[in-house]
């Protein structure tokens, strides 16, 4: 049986909009702002989770983004991401490059997602994708979060936890560590009755 596992790039304050700049979002960028060690340290363990991974799980919007920066790109953490199996979660045709190995999921989220958690051995990553994320919560689909948080606060923006519905949710905090001198990634799973 599968795992979802949702991995992100969130700020202090939640905001996960907008992280490279390139939406228009006037705080929007973020992401851009850490280097050297700090990245190439990110970038080991972003590349390690890719390994690791059994299957990737994204919305349409996130997709697109990927595909079309990872697609042409040269390299062995390139090639595992083009390797894995990608279920997108689209009502849409995709528009931009095929990326291998893609299936989109069309239907009721909660039933295909479930579906897919039974078929695939392993761990399913979801990156990006904050409206579906939001349904995987809201609907406890989520085995784990691995958030990777960026010391700003922006104040504004998407927030990854907003409209995930007002129940509880508690969590077990099972790893954290830093990354470099300004990133730290927390890693959490659900508490789920036994």
């Amino acid at each position: 049986m599968g795992t979802i596992v949702v991995s992100e790039n969130i700020t202090l304050d939640g905001v996960v909009q907008d992280p490279t700049g390139e939406e228009g979002f006037t705080l929007g960028g973020w992401f851009n702002h850490f280097t050297g060690a700090d990245r190439e340290q990110w970038s080991a363990i972003e590349h390690e989770e890719a390994r690791n991974a059994a299957a990737l799980l994204l919305g349409r919007r996130t997709y697109e983004w990927f595909a079309t920066r990872w697609a042409p790109r040269p390299g062995d953490w390139a090639d595992r991401l083009r390797a894995l199996p990608k279920y997108v979660v689209a009502s849409a045709a995709l528009d931009g490059p095929d990326w291998n190995q893609v299936e989109v999921v069309k239907g009721d989220v909660v039933e295909e997602v479930s579906a897919l958690k039974a078929r695939v051995d392993g761990e399913v990553v979801v990156y990006g994708s904050r409206l579906l994320v939001q349904a995987l919560l809201a609907h406890d689909l989520v085995d784990e979060l691995r958030l990777t948080t960026f010391p700003y606060l922006l104040g504004s923006g998407a927030r990854l936890f907003d409209e995930i519905g007002p129940a509880m949710r508690p969590l077990n905090l099972v790893a954290s560590r830093a990354i470099g001198t300004t990133l730290a990634l927390r890693t959490y799973r659900p508490v789920r009755d036994a």
